[in-house]
């Protein structure tokens, strides 16, 4: 069988750290934090008081008043970021066989916040059920897929992946195969969420999940610190146009990166936790490089799924020294989740992004929030602290792990 390359030529983001891809690149290399007291609700009453939010963004701006009925928060974050990745991409699809254009689209939650309106609005009222005809298709994740498709025309494979915090890597990871194996030529992948309302905040808290750090909230998020306390909760969207590489060439298209190696599996050992050894995302690790076909030394850069939690912050890098040995030490590791905060289903696809961008830039962003390393992880490696640095990185992997035990890698080559 004929495997084919598959390259990415566009990219769209919003998210705590811009509107924008560009604003977002300059926020995360200078080392920005996301996080600020959260507007969207009045969270006196909740344990968090803070969150990543997205910034002065009025969706005024993006969809007019009979649009936005249809739209919950998290499908107006995917068609921004979709609409600026086709854009930058530069692909006209009047020109394209829309029947070989998919989306494939990650979203852990889906629209989370039309829920708790509409099922609110229920519960305070009279008994009436009076539910907005929009409620069910605003409320279904796999709606932004379809708008997006819906907008552009596009007639390939489309559908949405729920997997928790590796949703929109395993959405990037199904559009690379269906590329590969040639049902498609052009995809649009990535993901969004939005869940920083009462339900999301109130859940994840009564999990002890989320950072409870409301005198400090900048420092809050601060993966591998031993004075961590949990994640802090983020909103956003991510997309990138995955395309055949003799299709991107062909109509001379930019490439940031090629997509070279995959992995997926399951820790199959806790609904939350991660296996406490690493071993899942060890085994993620090598079939990403056995799927590329490099070694362990090919590697250069890791942006780590570093959420700031207690166990994942442990078996991250004990998965990283198991799976590359001595050469582990030579890697750049960063966590962007420093800054940004924690996406949920949109995080891998802000995070390949941050990697892509590390690998055109050859700049790895830091990791900043961390003060003093958690002592059972090996102070050897190299977490990029606080500031970015300048590196030679011709390949580059990103990493992503939900609740349910599912993990997921990507590897990245420079485009030449």
């Amino acid at each position: 069988m004929n495997i084919r390359r598959v390259v990415v030529t566009g990219m769209g983001t919003i998210n705590p750290l811009g509107n924008n891809t560009s604003e977002t690149w300059e926020n995360m290399v200078n080392g920005v934090s996301g996080a600020a007291p959260i507007t969207r609700f009045d969270a006196s009453n909740f344990k968090t008081h803070f969150a990543c939010e997205v910034k002065n963004y009025d969706p005024k701006n993006y969809f007019d008043r009979k649009e936005l009925r249809k739209h919950d928060l998290y499908s107006q974050f995917a068609m921004i970021s979709a609409d600026e990745a086709i854009k930058d991409s530069a692909l006209d699809f009047n020109e394209a066989d829309r029947d070989r254009a998919g989306v494939i689209w990650g979203a852990g939650i889906g629209g989370l916040q039309t829920f708790v309106e509409e099922i609110g609005s229920w519960a305070t009222g009279d008994g009436q059920p009076r539910f907005s005809p929009f409620f069910i298709p605003k409320m279904i994740a796999n709606i932004a897929a379809g708008h997006i498709s819906i907008k552009h025309g596009l007639r390939g494979p489309n559908f949405t992946t729920v997997s928790a915090c590796a949703s929109s890597t395993h959405a990037i990871i199904d559009a690379v195969n269906y590329i590969r194996l040639g049902f498609s030529d052009v995809m649009v992948a990535g993901g969004s969420e939005a869940a920083i309302d009462e339900a999301g905040v109130g859940g994840f808290n009564s999990m002890k999940a989320i950072s409870t750090r409301n005198d400090d909230p900048k420092t809050a998020s601060r993966p591998f610190d031993k004075d961590r306390d949990g994640f802090v909760m983020a909103e956003g969207g991510a997309a990138m146009i995955l395309e055949d590489y003799d299709h991107a060439v062909k109509r001379g298209a930019k490439i940031y990166a090629e997509i070279i190696g995959v992995g997926l599996n399951a820790d199959a050992h806790h609904m939350t936790a991660p296996e406490p050894e690493g071993e899942g995302a060890r085994k993620v690790m090598h079939m990403a490089m056995n799927d590329a076909n490099i070694k362990p030394e090919d590697v250069d850069h890791i942006n780590t799924h570093g959420t700031s939690t207690g166990l994942g912050d442990i078996a991250e890098p004990k998965a990283v020294l198991k799976a590359f040995g001595e050469h582990a030490y030579k890697i750049a590791l960063n966590s962007t989740k420093s800054m940004t905060g924690h996406l949920l289903g949109a995080a891998g696809a802000l995070e390949s992004m941050a990697t892509i961008h590390a690998l055109s830039k050859q700049i790895i962003p830091p990791t900043i929030n961390l003060n003093e390393l958690d002592e059972e992880i090996d102070s050897k490696l190299d977490f990029v602290f606080n500031k970015a640095q300048k590196r030679d990185i011709k390949i580059a992997m990103t990493n992503n792990f939900g609740f349910g035990g599912h993990n997921a890698t990507i590897l990245f080559k420079r485009a030449e």
